[in-house]
């Protein structure tokens, strides 16, 4: 089994693309399952100045820095064609194509659903009205519409811009009402065509069966990271509905997502935070309303790589990792950002809920909004951590808060950060054993 499947374990922004990045150093390739232009992965890495450099990928693998990694964009995912176009100049520019990244560096699954204008246009739309979730209005959620109702464009389309017209115009037809209802003109076919034909001849190149090349790597003995987008609790099915994103987020999702069986998968990794941060509306119930939530929130970066909209800010949630335990079936939990949380005197865990119902360990999913966090409080500790490349190096008081952590979530800590660089990273175990 050469499948590692990359999980966030909250509602996503864990530090996933920084961990996917470290295990590219032994993988052959990596593949997005779910989602589009929507998530956001942070990469920091050395220059050859001596310093970092940031690097933020959305619908490109992370591995695209390694420069003998493959990255793949999964059927599963939702592409907007121009966004793609310019994540790859944006890169190429800052050097990290040293060729040209058509010819076998990236490739995208001509069975990917395209994002075109109508759906952004309808995403936008909507966050302006009384029911906004909070979405980054990229057309994310009416693209995975058009998916569901059987009125979705493949990438693989472009290949015929004649039929490309025939399905736009009966998406278009679907989605009339809706635009008209909302106070927009409603585009036409030949808008959308002659939109997409600016950029079809640059992305022709990069089309292929995204399923058979995934399945070929696992078959061959390569090692393939699965590398999931936004969180757990944003999964469509076991999220915090309705304020979910519209794709799976859970491990189960990188087969579906990839065009794989499940035989290709041997581990799971969950990623989470030292503590809990949520953007968008939902129920938050370790949200921090006060000047710590506003400490974290700076110490930590906690402003979105695709939109920089501040990110909600709180303590952990040890029932919501349980819960991410069970529903991805993780084999090994990393934490990130163990240093933000230097400097403050003491650390809220929370350890159950109160409901309706009673005391429970696990997570009231259907009753966040309800539920009542019970929380310990542990002592915190004041000496700065991106140092440690070990648990023993880290203070007394971080080495228990993170052994609680380990020890309540029944899952074996393989990582933690202390830091974005790729080496403020104390590895515990090696996740390709």
């Amino acid at each position: 089994m050469s499948g590692i499947v990359v999980v966030g374990a909250q509602w996503g922004d864990e530090g996933k693309g920084k961990i996917v990045d470290l295990l590219t150093e032994k993988a052959d390739v990596v593949v997005r399952y779910a989602g589009g232009p929507n998530a956001g992965h942070t990469l920091v890495i050395p220059n050859d100045k001596g310093g970092h450099d940031k690097i933020v990928v959305r619908l490109i693998p992370s591995g695209i820095l390694r420069p003998a990694t493959r990255c793949v964009l999964g059927p599963g995912m939702v592409v907007d064609p121009q966004a793609l176009l310019g994540e790859i100049d944006e890169l190429r520019a800052r050097g990290v194509f040293q060729d040209d990244p058509t010819t076998s560096r990236l490739l995208v699954s001509e069975r990917a659903h395209m994002i075109l204008p109508y759906h952004t246009l309808v995403d936008g739309l909507r966050e302006k009205g009384a029911f906004a979730v909070g979405t980054t209005k990229r057309g994310i959620g009416p693209a995975y519409e058009d998916k569901a109702r059987r009125s979705g464009v493949h990438v693989g389309a472009l290949r015929d811009l004649d039929r490309m017209a025939r399905h736009v115009a009966r998406a278009l037809d679907a989605w009339a009402p809706t635009i008209r209802a909302l106070g927009a003109e409603v585009p036409t076919p030949e808008q959308i065509v002659a939109h997409v034909e600016k950029v079809r001849a640059r992305i022709l190149p990069l089309l292929g069966d995204g399923g058979a090349a995934v399945d070929d790597a696992v078959r061959g003995g390569q090692r393939v990271i699965f590398e999931g987008a936004q969180g757990t609790l944003l999964d469509l099915d076991h999220g915090t509905y309705p304020y979910v994103t519209s794709s799976t987020a859970v491990a189960g999702g990188a087969c579906a997502g990839s065009g794989v069986g499940p035989t290709a998968i041997g581990r799971v990794i969950g990623i989470s935070k030292a503590y809990t941060t949520r953007v968008g509306g939902g129920p938050f119930p370790t949200e921090l309303h006060d000047q710590l939530g506003e400490r974290l929130r700076t110490a930590g970066g906690e402003f979105g790589a695709v939109t920089g909209r501040p990110r909600r800010c709180g303590w952990l949630d040890l029932p919501g990792l349980r819960y991410a335990r069970r529903v991805n079936g993780l084999t090994d939990l990393v934490l990130t950002k163990l240093d933000v949380l230097t400097g403050l005197d003491t650390l809220d865990l929370c350890v159950a809920y109160d409901t309706p119902n009673g005391r429970v360990r696990d997570l009231p999913v259907g009753e966040l909004d309800t539920a009542k966090p019970v929380y310990e409080t542990l002592p915190g500790w004041t000496e700065k951590l991106d140092g440690a490349r070990s648990l023993a190096e880290l203070p007394l008081n971080a080495q228990r808060y993170v052994e609680r952590i380990a020890r309540e979530v029944d899952v074996p800590l393989s990582l933690v950060s202390v830091g974005p660089q790729r080496d403020a990273t104390i590895r515990l175990r090696d996740l390709f054993a």
